[in-house]
């Protein structure tokens, strides 16, 4: 795709940009709008000034940017998209209604809140004319382009699927690395490759030595994206807990495909992730997506083999990915396009397929409040993520995991059990509750 020729019709034009959080995400963003010359961003918002008159004091913005610690305050310059990168469910569905209510494009980077309401978040913007859509530069858009582009060119997507964003590097001496977390001894040497044992049985003694070690193998953050992309492309989970292998990048097109097939699913059109495998001097897939496709004509398939494609051992399969994760850097093509062509990069029509719910690892207790304890992959000690077929939100059903943190149990809870909406003291007035009732009226009734 040449970008310059899909934006060239728009001549001078500027599009005008608030921007809602200034953490990493925004504040990328911020440097990189500086060499853009269609794209202005005017309007900051971050309830921490300092952290925000930081950056915009720093150079990073274009123009003359107005601070504020909110954005639907009276007498701010007026803007043509909103950017929201808060990571905040609550905060960022207000802002983004507000925005869709004004006529305002919204490109969505807080995918907290898209799990929960984005399709209705989509379709309250189609029928004010503007766009709501997924950031270019976080996994949700960049797969769903792939997966576009996989279909568009007649390819069948067996499975799709994001690396975790951080790797298992494995040294010489069998100790292997996790997000700067070292364990000697790990047992992963030996289980270096498949050697017949059969992808199952590999990827199962593999997460065996991981846990052995007191490393994780599931993120909310990931099951989250994944959602966001099965509500999209209706590509589901082959099972609810994801089988999140352990897997090198060259493992990826052997290890996802039907068991039939000697793979890990019991069907195609599944959506899942891998925990990248690799050794030190190997390049990391630093949080990338892919696609794994069949290889229809053999004669092709062998000679982009012989290129350097990863494809199976078998020659049937073969694994086509992006590894970029540019975060704000790349945030500038969603807004262009929905500022100057009225188009999204992420989802055309997206519908509730799934839900990102939560299931108790130990006994709760009524009163306990469902805190989140690592802020960083929003993990709530005691609970794991699962993506389960989305249900309206009702007392009996599963609730969905951002409605869910920080709020209290009203009754004690087994180990085992999927959260669900009877057992929490849910505000029905919070802007994400409202926005999941709508969608369930309309999607779901």
């Amino acid at each position: 795709m040449n970008y310059e020729a899909l934006f060239s019709s728009a001549g001078d034009k500027v599009v005008r940009v608030g921007l809602v959080g200034v953490g990493d995400f925004g504040a990328s963003l911020l440097a990189q709008s500086r060499t853009i010359p269609n794209l202005e961003i005017c309007v900051v918002c971050d309830r921490d000034a300092g952290r925000m008159e930081a950056v915009v004091a720093s150079g990073l913005g274009t123009g003359d940017i107005v601070m504020t610690g909110d954005i639907t305050e009276d007498g701010l310059p007026d803007f043509d998209v909103l950017v929201e990168a808060t990571g905040h469910p609550q905060a960022a569905a207000a802002v983004a209604e507000w925005a869709i209510e004004r006529g305002r494009h919204v490109v969505m980077a807080s995918k907290e809140a898209a799990i929960v309401a984005g399709p209705i978040l989509h379709e309250m913007a189609r029928q004010k004319g503007v766009v709501y859509t997924e950031v270019e530069g976080d996994q949700p858009s960049l797969l769903i382009g792939l997966i576009s582009w996989a279909k568009t060119l007649g390819l069948t997507v067996i499975a799709a699927g994001k690396s975790s964003e951080y790797d298992f590097v494995l040294d010489d001496d069998d100790s292997v690395d996790w997000c700067g977390q070292k364990r000697t001894g790990s047992g992963l040497r030996s289980l270096w490759q498949e050697s017949g044992q059969g992808w199952s049985d590999l990827c199962a003694n593999r997460q065996a030595a991981l846990a052995a070690a007191g490393l994780p193998t599931r993120t909310v953050p990931d099951f989250c994206e994944m959602g966001v992309v099965a509500n999209a492309t209706g590509l589901v989970a082959d099972r609810p807990d994801f089988h999140a292998p352990l897997l090198r990048a060259g493992e990826v097109a052997d290890a996802f495909r039907p068991k039939a097939e000697g793979g890990l699913m019991e069907g195609a059109g599944r959506i899942d992730v891998f925990n990248c495998f690799r050794r030190l001097d190997e390049a990391s897939f630093a949080g990338g997506v892919f696609v794994v496709v069949p290889c229809d004509d053999e004669k092709t398939w062998a000679l982009l083999k012989d290129k350097g494609h990863m494809v199976s051992g078998d020659g049937r399969t073969a694994m086509l990915y992006n590894p970029q994760h540019l975060l704000g850097v790349e945030a500038p093509i969603s807004i262009l396009s929905a500022g100057l062509l009225g188009l999204p990069t992420g989802a055309t029509a997206p519908r509730p397929v799934v839900d990102l719910a939560a299931r108790t690892k130990r006994d709760f207790k009524k009163g306990e409040v469902l805190a989140i304890t690592d802020a960083h992959h929003h993990e709530v000690d005691g609970l794991s993520p699962e993506l389960v077929a989305a249900r309206p939100l009702a007392d009996a059903n599963p609730c969905p995991y951002y409605l869910a943190v920080d709020r209290t149990l009203t009754e004690d809870v087994s180990a085992g059990a999927l959260i669900t909406a009877s057992m929490l003291d849910l505000d029905p007035e919070q802007p994400l509750s409202r926005l999941r009732r709508r969608q369930d009226r309309a999607f779901l009734a």
